[in-house]
């Protein structure tokens, strides 16, 4: 789902081949893996942080079948991936060595702009359900709290606020590494904070790629104040907006953060009161959502769910209170029995699947790797 439009390149697949390159967090990379595998004239070389995600969001990477598919854990974090793969982009010399050999580079993580395209539809979706179901009527303005990480499916719910969807505010929801937090409150944005390894592996990120977009509409479109402030970012690790910008800023978006005791109590709370199970990332949303109250003038409240709580078995299951055995499978099976749920297919058959990917490199060796990648093709 997370790859739609990546094949728009204008690239003539008979004379050349587009080797996508992604940085992962924990979801995007197997989305991308599953869209691409096997496509011809397209080869995909996914990095994630090695240890950083689930057992079951690695197995889906690491069990990824396909001829032209390259997986590969990275000692470093999602941050360090990220600005690498960025650094990839950049690398004319690379990019000189790659074109000699027919290939050229795509992403399909924010990275690329497209990747927001289909997150948009989500939101007017949403809308047009409530409206369906009798909630609000046309016009009426609605929030939307979203699991937040690297900033892209807020920034889409941005876009279709641009577009004219009724929005009274959009909450960003992040976990205990709460950097985009304390941005939205004081307006200075710092990295130069301690890294936490979390429950929600996909919101562990310290710099937020697509906050440099929404700066650019917020500031109606000045180039230059941004490329000053990820200069800033770049050189100092920390960077202060103007006070008019934050304030028109925090006119469009709210926020809030959970710990991980307050990520437990979510995914408790959330199955009491609905039978609904919920995985650490939304519950990071859920609870952002029971501590704050509406938005002025907000008619319904959506908080955008993220993934299937049995990516994250044993956090679901300890947050429920019960005994997991040691393997994450077994663990799905105690989760499923206590609250008559079903792991999905894809994801309780993991178990049974070879790992045929089990590269690991630094991450000054990444560029490296995307080359030897690209020779396959």
């Amino acid at each position: 789902g997370d790859a739609a439009d990546e094949n728009a390149t204008g690239v003539d697949a008979a004379t050349e081949n587009i080797m996508i390159v992604t940085a992962t967090s924990g979801d995007t990379g197997k989305a991308a893996l599953a869209g691409f595998a096997d496509a011809a004239g397209v080869g995909i070389t996914v990095f994630y942080p090695e240890g950083k995600v689930s057992r079951v969001q690695e197995l889906q990477m690491s069990t990824q079948e396909g001829g032209n598919v390259a997986v590969c854990g990275v000692r470093g974090n999602f941050d360090d991936a990220q600005s690498a793969v960025k650094r990839i982009f950049a690398d004319t010399a690379l990019a000189e060595r790659l074109a000699a050999q027919g290939t050229v580079l795509s992403s399909a993580n924010s990275i690329n702009v497209g990747r927001l395209v289909p997150q948009v539809v989500y939101y007017f979706a949403a809308y047009a359900q409530l409206l369906r179901a009798g909630t609000i009527t046309a016009g009426d303005a609605v929030e939307f709290c979203v699991p937040t990480g690297n900033f892209g499916d807020i920034l889409a719910g941005y876009y279709a606020k641009r577009m004219g969807l009724p929005v009274a505010k959009l909450v960003v929801a992040s976990d205990k590494n709460n950097v985009l937090y304390d941005f939205l409150t004081t307006g200075t944005y710092d990295r130069q904070r301690p890294f936490f390894t979390t429950t929600s592996p996909s919101m562990d990120i310290l710099i937020s790629s697509n906050l440099e977009r929404m700066l650019y509409y917020l500031s109606d479109d000045d180039c230059e104040l941004v490329a000053n402030l990820m200069t800033q970012l770049a050189a100092d690790g920390a960077y202060t907006l103007p006070a008019e910008l934050l304030a028109k800023i925090q006119e469009v978006f709210a926020c809030g953060w959970a710990d991980e005791n307050d990520v437990a109590a979510a995914i408790k709370s959330c199955w009491d009161n609905n039978g609904y199970l919920i995985d650490p990332h939304t519950a990071c949303g859920y609870h952002v959502l029971e501590t704050m109250p509406a938005a002025e003038g907000a008619k319904a409240r959506v908080l955008l769910s993220t993934a299937s709580p049995y990516k994250f078995p044993r956090a679901v299951a300890e947050a429920l209170g019960l005994e997991c055995p040691a393997d994450d499978f077994a663990c799905m099976d105690v989760l499923a029995e206590a609250t008559g749920t079903t792991a999905p297919e894809q994801l309780a058959t993991l178990q049974d699947k070879p790992v045929l990917h089990t590269d690991v490199v630094d991450i000054d060796e990444m560029g490296a790797y995307v080359e030897q990648a690209a020779l396959k093709l």
